[in-house]
C-alpha cells in the first residue's frame, strides 16, 4: 500500500519484534545491577550518604552529552553491521568492561583511592549503556509501522523487565540460595556482588550478540522507500549545528513529554540513589554508613529483591499496555500508571516490615513499565523519520537534567533538611510522580494509532 508514493512498512511477527528487542534483556540486567547496588558499593569505598547523588551526577552528564550524537550520527551511519546495531554492539563490549570493573575498584586502591576509581566505572558504565540504549529505541521506530510502534515498545519494556528482575535478584540468590559470601572486610564488595556483576557484563554482552544476529536493518536505498526524501537544495549542518537546530525545532509534543520527564526521573534517580539508605535506615534501623555489617548487607541485598519485584511488575504491564491503550488512551494510561507509582513511594514510610514493603514495588513497577513505553510512542509518532536517532537522543535531555538536578541538591536536602533520613526523599520522590501524572494529561498526542496485536 502506498500514500503519496510513500510505502508502508510490513507488518512484522512476534518472534522479529522480539528478536530486535532481545538486547535490552542485557541492558537492563546490568543497568540494574548499576542502579541497585552502586550507591551500596560507593559506600564500601567510603562515600557518605549525603554524597551520594554527587557521585550518581556522572552518568546523566555523560548520558546528556553522549544519547543526542550517538542518535545524530547513528542516523547517518551504514556499514556492514548496518545503522543501529554498530552502536548498541559498541556499547555494550564496553558495558560489560565497566561491569566487571567497577566492583574490583579496591584492587587499585595502592594508587588510586577506590572511590573515585568506583565513580569514574560508574560514569563510564552509564555512558556505555547510553551508547546502547537509543539506538535500540531508534530501531523499533525504524523497523516497525506506526501501527505496530506501542507492540514494539512494550516488547522492549518487558524485556527490559524481565532482564532487571534477574539482574536485581542475583545477588540475593547467590547469599542466600547459592551460599556465597555476603560481607566482606571493609573496603571490600562481597563476593555475591562480584558474581553478580561478572553475570551481567556476559548476559548483556550476549544478549546485545543475539539481536545483531537476529535482526536485519533495511539498506539506505530501500528504507529511502518509506519515508519522504529531504528537499532538494536543504544546507547541510555540521553535526553540532544540526543537533542544535533540532533542539529548537523539537515537535511541541516533545516539549510538553519534557516535564513529564523531569518529574517522573527526578522521581527514579531519588529511588535508585536512597532507597537502600532510607530502608536500612527505616526499616532496619541500623546507621546508613555501617556498610560492612550482616545487617546492612542483609537490607542491601532485600533491596534488590525488591527491585526486582517492581521490575517483574512492569514486564508483565507491559504486555498489556497496547490492549489498555485500545480502551483508554497513551495519556490517560500514563497519568494512571504514575500515580500509582507515586503511591507506591510514599506508602514505603509508613511499613516497618521488611516483607510488606512488596506492596509499594506493585505500584512503582506500574509507573517503570509506562515510563519506559508510553513516552517513546507518543514521541516516535510525532518527530520525522529521518532524525528519529538524533530526536530519540535529545529527549534524554529530559531524563538527564532532572537526575542532574537532583544530583546536585538531593544530597544536600538530605542532610540538612531531612537530618540524613533518605526515607524523606522517597516520600518527595512520590509527590513528583503526582505532578508528572497531572503534566501528562496536557500533552498533546499528535496522532492516535489503532493498536494491533502481532501474532
Amino acid at each position: 500500500m502506498a500514500t503519496h508514493g510513500i510505502l508502508q512498512k510490513p507488518k512484522m511477527s512476534f518472534w522479529q519484534i522480539f528478536h530486535m528487542s532481545f538486547g535490552f534483556l542485557g541492558i537492563q540486567f546490568g543497568f540494574a545491577l548499576q542502579t541497585g547496588n552502586a550507591s551500596r558499593i560507593l559506600q564500601t569505598f567510603g562515600a557518605d550518604v549525603e554524597h551520594l547523588s554527587w557521585f550518581w551526577l556522572a552518568a546523566p552528564i555523560t548520558g546528556m552529552i553522549v544519547q543526542p550524537i550517538i542518535g545524530h550520527y547513528s542516523d547517518r551511519t551504514w556499514n556492514s553491521l548496518g545503522r543501529r546495531r554498530p552502536y548498541f554492539l559498541t556499547g555494550a563490549i564496553l558495558s560489560g568492561l565497566a561491569l566487571f570493573f567497577m566492583p574490583n575498584s579496591s584492587m587499585l586502591a595502592a594508587i588510586i583511592p577506590p572511590i573515585v576509581v568506583g565513580a569514574g566505572m560508574l560514569m563510564i558504565m552509564d555512558a556505555s549503556f547510553n551508547v546502547a540504549m537509543e539506538p535500540f529505541r531508534a530501531l523499533v521506530a525504524d523497523n516497525l509501522p506506526d501501527s505496530q510502534h506501542d507492540a514494539g515498545f512494550s516488547m522492549q519494556t518487558c524485556l527490559i523487565g524481565v532482564g532487571a528482575v534477574i539482574g536485581s535478584w542475583l545477588p540475593y540468590v547467590f547469599a542466600n540460595w547459592l551460599g556465597i559470601a555476603k560481607t566482606a572486610a571493609p573496603g571490600h564488595v562481597p563476593n555475591n556482588l562480584l558474581f553478580s556483576f561478572y553475570a551481567g557484563g556476559i548476559v548483556l554482552i550476549a544478549s546485545i550478540l543475539w539481536t545483531v544476529f537476529k535482526t536485519k536493518e533495511y539498506p539506505p536505498e530501500e528504507y529511502a522507500k518509506f519515508h519522504e526524501a529531504e528537499p532538494k537544495g536543504k544546507e547541510k549542518k555540521s553535526g553540532i549545528a544540526e543537533i542544535i537546530s533540532d533542539l529548537a525545532n523539537m515537535p511541541k509534543a516533545m516539549k510538553q513529554l519534557g516535564l513529564v520527564q523531569f518529574f517522573s526521573w527526578f522521581a527514579l534517580f531519588s529511588m535508585w540513589v536512597f532507597t537502600t539508605p532510607a530502608i536500612a535506615d527505616h526499616v532496619y534501623h541500623i546507621p546508613a554508613n555501617d556498610t560492612s555489617s550482616v545487617t546492612y548487607n542483609n537490607a542491601g541485598n532485600w533491596v534488590g529483591v525488591l527491585f526486582g519485584i517492581y521490575n517483574a511488575v512492569s514486564a508483565i504491564y507491559a504486555l498489556l499496555l497496547p490492549k489498555i491503550v485500545r480502551y483508554s488512551s497513551r495519556k490517560k494510561t500514563h497519568a494512571f500508571s504514575l500515580t500509582m507509582g507515586g503511591l507506591g513511594l510514599i506508602s514505603i514510610f509508613f511499613i516497618q516490615n521488611d516483607y510488606l514493603l512488596i506492596l509499594p514495588m506493585v505500584g512503582i513497577g506500574l509507573a517503570w513499565g509506562s515510563i519506559l513505553a508510553m513516552p517513546y510512542a507518543i514521541l516516535s509518532s510525532t518527530i520525522p523519520a529521518k532524525k528519529i536517532g538524533v530526536y530519540m537522543g535529545i529527549f534524554n535531555f529530559f531524563i538527564t537534567f532532572p537526575q542532574i538536578v537532583n544530583g546536585i541538591i538531593g544530597g544536600p536536602i538530605v542532610k540538612y533538611f531531612y537530618n540524613g533520613h533518605a526515607i524523606y526523599a522517597l516520600v518527595v520522590a512520590g509527590v513528583f510522580m503526582f505532578l508528572a501524572a497531572l503534566s501528562v494529561l496536557r500533552v498533546e498526542d499528535g496522532k492516535e494509532i489503532q493498536i494491533i496485536e502481532t501474532a
